[in-house]
């Protein structure tokens, strides 16, 4: 008989403090709704806004085996922060998702569904597939989002309609697996682990997710995002 799946969220943090106990209470409430094992890891890059002391918090109240806390020097980037912090992930599966309110908890249970029907090895979420979408995003942020999917669907053919999008759940062996093929740390790292699931021939299911525009504080998308996007969405074209 096969032991109950256990799911590890990676949650990257930089300047969270109140999105950070919304979006915890959120995932515990769904999880333990819905009977399921998991744990948060919570990878904070020294957020001078105490972020960490609010994740200390969190801990005390929802317990050391439930909040696992694996706090960084500085900000070290996305891509790092993911290598980070399945180091840490006790789960056979894990489950990627932003910790400023842009990804619902509650879809979770559809990922898992997905996931099991299928036996997938990746279930990725979808803005672009009926039932999914954008809300709070303005005109300009749109056509970039759109404009950056169709760049790397030109160029990289990945098979998903939401290359940049970075809600996710994997098992934990193939993004092992994935990260270590992997050469991005930015934003093209999400990106770059489609690319490199379809390399190895790993299978990948896509459901709809409405993506919602952060509640507080201050989207960390801007110019030199989007130049460092290109850059590594060249430098992953040319390396595939």
């Amino acid at each position: 008989m096969s032991l109950q799946n256990k799911y590890s969220v990676l949650l990257p943090t930089y300047n969270e403090r109140d999105n950070l106990p919304i979006i915890i209470r959120l995932l515990t409430k769904t999880f333990e709704e819905n009977s399921i094992d998991y744990e948060i890891i919570i990878i904070d890059d020294a957020s001078p806004d105490g972020t960490l002391d609010v994740a200390k918090q969190l801990q005390n109240i929802y317990g050391q085996d439930k909040i696992v806390l694996r706090p960084r020097a500085g900000k070290l980037g996305l891509g790092t922060a993911y290598i980070h912090g399945i180091k840490n992930a006790t789960g056979n599966y894990v489950i990627i998702m932003d910790a400023d309110m842009s990804h619902h908890p509650k879809d979770i249970p559809k990922f898992i569904k997905k996931q099991k029907d299928g036996n997938f090895d990746i279930v990725t979420g979808s803005r672009y597939i009926p039932g999914g979408g954008v809300y709070g995003w303005d005109l300009k942020r749109k056509l970039i989002s759109r404009g950056a999917n169709f760049i790397a669907d030109f160029l990289l053919n990945p098979g998903v309609t939401d290359l940049t999008g970075s809600f996710r759940l994997y098992k934990t062996q193939v993004l092992q697996q994935i990260i270590d093929a992997t050469i991005s740390k930015g934003y093209v790292f999400q990106m770059e682990i489609m690319v490199r699931a379809r390399q190895f021939n790993f299978t990948v299911a896509e459901v709809p997710i409405t993506f919602v525009d952060r509640v507080f504080g201050e989207s960390k998308l801007g110019a030199g995002e989007i130049v460092g996007y290109l850059k590594g969405l060249y430098a992953l074209f040319t390396s595939v």
